[in-house]
């Protein structure tokens, strides 16, 4: 039987090298890539519809030259068909679970505030105009990637909604991503993945129109593509090759511990997935369970793991409870489950993580599918100041305001101040002048 060499580290004996490297993940490579992501950006600015027919040529393998980059109404037709029953039912159950949860939030109003007598704000909230959002293809299928970014989309009530994910090697579309992506009412899908998908969606070609936004999570690739072309629009939150810790203690069973940590790291090599604990019985106890379930695992998998074990990934060990929490919180990860004796006192104390699982039946498969909160999460240590996709992410809010005469009259002698003190002549003018006669004309 083959094993798999998971380090087990303990913090406080690594280098600063090190430790930086653990928290740095996969950032690292995209620094790396960002020259010749840059230039396949700009060869799609210049180029359009047959640079994104190029490229898929080359890193997917497909020949698009007969086909139309935006998937056709037939298509969508047979997707369906091509589908067992299971899985339709599986897609329905879902996509209402995450439908379920997030309608709340598109149906929350503003509240109008009396700020003082007779001056009145609010907020007004309203969709952006469009949006492309991103479906990764390259490691496997996705559907649960588009129901997670298209349902609240949807219900924000955004105008243009639009979908880019790689095609496959006869140049077709996942069945169950166009399945699904007619279920969330969207029909605008084009066959074009990667950093080119990208910068079609903030610069425009022939076929694809360039959007205000664009959200997904992808390869770091596409998360390199969308820092480059973040000054040109909206890339919404980092969300980059995946990431997982496990922060467990010694009443954690090994077993469903070394179940739970394997399952971000198979998504690809440059996914991290740690286990984060205070106990080294169950560490030794996950690495040989790990070690006994790699095994069975299927290639490309197999190889994804072991890459992810070896390299952004492994066995942590801190001397407590409160010191494996403090690394949770600087390192602030996609992923988090729980798996303590009190899961809730360990909750209160956490600051920084894009999802939190709470007990060994949460498992992250079930999250990634179906519990309804939604599965695209910042990445990076993004999730220190970013949330999960929601139905806000889709839209934006003007301030409203509205003083009555009595109300400006009681104000205006401070703002005339104010504007004084940091030197604004024209403010203070537009307050001091405003009732008097123009001597023009």
């Amino acid at each position: 039987m083959n094993t798999i060499d998971i380090p087990i580290q303990t913090w406080s004996s690594l280098g600063t090298e090190e430790q930086n490297r653990i928290l740095a993940r996969s950032q690292t490579d995209i620094e790396e890539i960002l020259e010749p992501v840059r230039a396949i950006c700009e060869r799609v600015r210049i180029d359009g519809d047959r640079a994104l027919r190029e490229f898929s040529r080359r890193f997917d393998g497909a020949d698009l030259n007969n086909l139309n980059l935006e998937v056709q109404e037939s298509e969508f037709d047979a997707a369906g068909g091509s589908l067992t029953q299971e899985v339709r039912e599986a897609l329905d159950y879902s996509i209402e679970n995450v439908r379920r949860f997030h309608a709340p939030q598109a149906g929350r109003g503003n509240e109008t505030v009396e700020v003082r007598p007779g001056l009145w704000a609010s907020e007004r909230t309203i969709p952006v105009d469009s949006v492309l959002l991103y479906v990764p293809r390259g490691r496997g299928s996705f559907p649960s990637m588009l129901y997670m970014l298209a349902v609240p989309a949807i219900l924000a009530g955004v105008e243009r909604v639009s979908v880019a994910t790689p095609p496959n090697a006869d140049g077709s579309v996942d069945s169950a991503v166009l399945y699904a992506a007619r279920a969330c009412g969207v029909h605008h899908v084009y066959r074009t993945g990667g950093a080119q998908a990208i910068a079609a969606g903030a610069y425009g070609t022939e076929s694809i129109q360039p959007v205000v936004k664009i959200v997904g999570p992808g390869s770091a690739y596409v998360a390199a593509a969308k820092r480059i072309v973040s000054d040109t629009v909206d890339v919404g939150l980092p969300a980059g090759p995946s990431e997982a810790i496990v922060l467990a203690d010694e009443t954690a069973d090994p077993w469903t511990v070394a179940l739970d940590l394997m399952i971000e790291a198979e998504h690809g090599s440059d996914s991290s997935a740690l286990l984060v604990t205070d106990s080294s019985s169950l560490a030794r106890a996950v690495r040989a369970a790990i070690s006994e379930l790699w095994n069975d695992v299927p290639e490309p998998r197999k190889t994804f793991l072991k890459d992810v074990f070896t390299g952004y990934g492994g066995i942590v060990l801190f001397p407590d409870q409160k010191e494996a929490i403090s690394f949770v919180n600087r390192f602030a990860p996609e992923h988090l489950m729980l798996h303590t004796a009190e899961p809730y006192d360990v909750l209160s104390r956490i600051r920084h993580a894009g999802e939190i699982l709470i007990g060994p039946h949460s498992a992250f498969s079930l999250a990634n599918y179906a519990t309804g909160a939604n599965a695209v999460l910042p990445t990076g240590g993004w999730a220190k100041s970013f949330s999960p996709v929601s139905v806000h992410d889709f839209q934006k809010r003007s301030s409203v305001v509205h003083v009555t005469e009595p109300a400006y009259e009681r104000m205006k002698d401070y703002v005339i101040t104010l504007a004084d003190y940091e030197g604004f002549y024209t403010h203070a003018a537009a307050l001091r002048k405003r009732n008097r006669k123009s001597s023009a004309g």
